[in-house]
């Protein structure tokens, strides 16, 4: 059991308490609980109900130590048939569960009648299947030991717990079956529109932009004109009627023509899209069918996409089905493709198969959405995508071509100066998807602005620190360092670091320098000398000097914008980990001289008088804002993972802001090729915050990184503050667009007047870009359509002349050397690679060159169970070479390329990769037949 899941369960503990009855599971729990816990349990079933009772139970869970009892929690939910909230917690995924709330409310209302019309055992064959079985027995008993009426008040509090998704229906048909009058108030397609609704209301906004509800009117009108709260649209029953606005926005596609529909985050979009799609699959004459794709770039937005539109289209009769890169591996895309009438995917599976031909051509689609099209540039896979589409309309292919849709809150500029060339960058966009329309909302303006209301935004240039004795001592101590690594050098005499030998033009603290001492870093892995051992105590000492300037540099970049005390507290976990490694006399050395300044240190992290003038600003506003309205709700972007860590502290340690209760929403982090580095939130993770700031009304506050600009679907908030943080016109635009209700502001606090003066940029190039699209609608279509066709002719032509030669394999065999040490790791001939993305060793020999340590963040990934670290095994230096995994039935290592440098065994030179795709050697697959019986 992991953290994260011991924190997903508690977020999540409201759906189980609904649904479970704990005695029916108490036998398969034994191991882990004492038999007075038992009792306990049972006893409060028995005074005060199942929902206690399962609260008591979840109690006594979390508070749980041992090893396995997640895996046994599970195990006795699969086995007493609790399957849908064995789904739920599998994937922590309760949407199924919470559809059900609509058809429990209803049966709540209508118990008096279940009570006098039902005879429970009439029906409870045909409903069987949607209860536990113990409860079956129990309803069997009490009707014969109590009577028809208790056993039907029974049956009615085992249905508003079942888990079972198609309980309603089942009940529907049973009471059909026995000709039960009432059938004839257990409506359930009524019901189902109702649901509809709500989970459009609901729903709608999980567009690619992360969407803020707010408790305004206008809001819940996003998909119809029912003017009532969004906690009131369950009770309403009329049909959902688009807006005027949005049927302009559909109007174009749905004439068949190529369009990018460019408009504000908050106006329905994906509604527009869902009118597009039913609009295009039901002009197919009989006998022919459309097929839709619709890509969404990052696997949170997938999720919800995929959701809204089963919702919405599986009603109408259509199929739905979607492939992200976690189900790929599982499933035939070739199979989902053939079966299904519209299916959501995230575009680089569409790339790699085309690439290996799974899908023959895009001629298998009729109509493909972008979501988020201002993507399709450079090699972003929605561009690979459509390179193949105009490879394929400009090389005379007979086959027909899908049409195109693009959806996106800002087309953007580019570097555009001008709004010519902000013409000419659109002109390239819709070039790349081949469009002839910009669809944006010009006839019904006034509508769209009472639905869509941009924040006032305010600017506010706050002051740094006038002194600033932190960066004092640790820029002392990174000159020292510096002076260290240099005078190496200067005994090497022929070998040499030109970019440390002339350290000039970078500054402590900053991005540049960060950059600057990354690339003095890569150049001392590769330092080649005759002597083998001196090389080895050479690079090893550098590579620990430039780590360690990089750990001083980030210190220095979280004291800018947070606590002193937070940068220490980085610095104090970075040595902590160090004397828990190799901790040789270097790190001896270099420790010792953070040490003798520590005190000092600490000092001046305590003195008030170094309190952060930015905090005390950010203060002011939160304060400010939440003393004119209590309920206001915030989303906090800042730049880095680790100053959403700091801010969070701060808010939580400052008794002004505590109240706040702040939540975290930063990025999923490393892609799995990276498997084994700190992966950030995984999307349990993430979906769990999101839950709690939507239905809790603690949170008052998200700390957010940029994985929220674009992608996840955030509850109701009215005020956003961009902190030291700034991106280009569609960053602005979409971070903007998280506060729409009237009265909303959106804050950006800087200390620096060029952040104030390119986020001022952005507003002129929105005004730009607007200017450009009217001046694009007023061409003439055909004149429009010829000068886009001369772009893709023109990129075409350079594409081609461009192409990458494939690699040519060097099938020499070489040696990976730890990074670090220099010490033999192992050659290229014993690598093998999984699943096409990680990369393992095989042979005995390996495993005596690292040693491992228990993972401190154990958890599985896809088909592999990350179980321990692994380090170089030379004590003094205990570099991190990566993870070992369980796979299958071996437990086999994957390394990381960048932990290594690879040396040629002829010339002994040696080059540096930061990713195996750069490093072109023969890649043979993992084969268990090679491992050891």
């Amino acid at each position: 059991m992991t953290a994260e899941e011991r924190r997903n369960l508690h977020t999540f503990r409201d759906y189980v308490t609904k649904i479970l009855d704990p005695t029916y599971i108490l036998s398969y729990m034994t191991p882990w609980f004492k038999e007075d816990e038992v009792q306990y349990i049972q006893a409060e079933k028995n005074n005060r109900g199942a929902m206690e009772a399962a609260s008591l139970f979840l109690r006594f869970l979390l508070e749980l130590q041992e090893e396995g009892w997640f895996r046994g929690f599970m195990d006795a939910l699969n086995h007493a048939g609790y399957s849908g909230l064995y789904e739920a917690i599998e994937n922590w995924d309760f949407q199924k569960i919470e559809k059900l709330e609509e058809y429990r409310l209803l049966l709540k209302r209508l118990q008096p009648e279940f009570k006098t019309r039902i005879n429970p055992n009439d029906i409870l064959p045909d409903i069987s299947e949607c209860l536990i079985d113990q409860e079956c027995e129990e309803i069997i008993q009490v009707c014969s030991n109590k009577g028809p009426m208790a056993g039907a008040e029974k049956m009615v509090e085992c249905l508003l717990r079942s888990d079972k998704e198609n309980w309603p229906k089942s009940l529907k048909l049973a009471l059909e079956k026995e000709e039960s009058k009432f059938s004839e108030l257990w409506i359930i397609e009524k019901g189902a529109k109702d649901v509809e609704l709500k989970d459009l209301e609901d729903e709608e906004m999980k567009t690619s932009e992360v969407q803020i509800f707010y408790k305004e009117e206008p809001e819940c009108q996003n998909l119809s004109q029912n003017s009532c709260p969004p906690s009131e649209v369950s009770h309403t029953h009329s049909p959902i009627k688009p807006r005027d606005y949005q049927l302009e926005l559909a109007l174009p596609a749905k004439n068949g023509k190529n369009t990018i529909i460019c408009a504000p985050t908050g106006c329905g979009k994906t509604f527009v899209a869902f009118l597009i799609c039913e609009h295009h699959l039901q002009k197919f004459p009989q006998g022919q069918k459309g097929k839709v794709v619709f890509f969404a770039n990052q696997i949170p937005v997938y999720e919800q996409q995929k959701s809204v539109f089963s919702d919405y289209f599986e009603r109408r009769g259509y199929k739905v089905s979607g492939i992200s890169g976690i189900t790929a591996e599982s499933v035939s895309v070739e199979q989902i493709i053939e079966d299904n009438d519209i299916i959501i995917l995230t575009p680089q599976i569409l790339v790699n198969s085309l690439k290996n031909r799974t899908v023959p051509s895009l001629s298998v689609f009729t109509l493909m959405i972008f979501d988020e099209c201002h993507n399709t540039s450079k090699h972003h896979p929605y561009n690979m995508i459509m390179f193949n589409y105009l490879d394929q309309k400009l090389g005379g292919s007979s086959d027909s071509l899908p049409q195109v849709v693009g959806l996106t809150a800002s087309v953007g500029v580019g570097d555009a100066k001008s709004t010519s060339e902000a013409l000419e960058y659109i002109c390239k966009l819709c070039a790349s998807l081949d469009v002839s329309v910009v669809a944006t909302v010009k006839d019904n303006l006034e509508e769209l602005e009472e639905v869509v209301y941009k924040p006032q935004k305010f600017f506010r240039k706050v002051e740094s620190r006038t002194t600033n004795k932190f960066k004092c001592i640790i820029s002392q101590l990174m000159r020292e360092i510096e002076g260290l690594a240099k005078s190496i050098f200067d005994q090497l005499d022929t070998v040499t670091l030109e970019n440390f030998s002339q350290i000039q033009n970078r500054s402590f603290g900053t991005q540049n320098y960060e950059q600057w001492i990354v690339g003095v870093q890569k150049k001392c892995m590769v330092l080649k000398m005759p002597d083998k051992d001196e090389e080895s105590r050479i690079c090893k000492a550098l590579f620990l000097y430039t780590s360690h300037l990089r750990k001083f540099n980030d210190a220095l970049i979280i004291n800018e914008h947070a606590r002193v005390k937070d940068a220490l507290d980085y610095l104090k976990d970075f040595f902590r980990n160090v004397r828990t490694a190799g901790f040789d006399e270097t790190e001896q050395d270099l420790t010792r001289r953070f040490e003798e300044k520590l005190q000092e240190l600490e000092s001046i992290s305590m003195d008030p008088s170094n309190e952060n003038p930015k905090l005390q600003d950010l203060s002011f506003v939160l304060q400010e804002e939440y003393h004119l309205n209590p309920e206001t709700r915030t989303i906090l972007f800042v730049k880095t993972r680790a100053l959403v860590d700091a801010l969070k502290k701060w808010i939580e340690e400052n008794p002004k802001l505590s109240f706040l209760k702040p939540g975290i929403l930063t990025g999923r982090g490393k892609t799995k090729q990276n498997i084994g580095l700190d992966t950030g939130m995984t999307l349990p993770a993430q979906k769990g915050v999101l839950h709690t700031f939507k239905t809790s009304g603690e949170s008052k506050i998200l700390i957010a990184t940029s994985v929220a600009d674009e992608g996840i679907d955030i509850a109701q908030c009215n005020l956003v503050i961009l902190y030291e943080y700034v991106g280009n016109v569609i960053t602005m635009i979409q971070t903007r667009g998280r506060g729409r209700a009237r009265g909303s502001k959106c804050f950006l606090l800087t200390s620096n007047s060029d952040v104030i003066e390119k986020e001022k940029t952005n507003i002129y190039k929105e005004k730009m870009m607007n200017d450009s699209i009217l001046r694009l609608q007023a061409l003439d279509e055909a004149v429009f359509k010829e000068k886009i066709c001369q772009i893709q002719i023109h990129e075409k032509f350079i594409r081609d002349s461009q192409r990458e030669v494939k690699p040519i394999l060097d099938k020499k065999n070489k040696k990976l050397l730890c990074s670090k040490c220099k010490a033999f790791a192992c050659y290229t001939a014993d690598i093998r690679v999984v699943e096409e993305c990680h990369y393992t060793v095989v042979g005995e020999a390996f495993k005596e060159c690292f040693v491992r340590k228990s993972h401190p963040k154990p958890k599985k990934f896809e088909s592999f169970e990350k179980k321990a670290k692994i380090f170089c095994a030379r004590q003094d230096c205990c570099h991190d070479w990566g993870i070992c995994v369980k796979y299958k039935m071996f437990e086999i290592p994957f390394i990381k390329i960048e932990s290594f440098v690879v040396e040629d065994i002829a010339t002994g030179a040696q080059r540096f990769y930061a990713k195996w795709r750069d490093f072109h050697f023969e890649k043979l697959p993992f084969d268990v037949a090679e491992m050891p019986k």
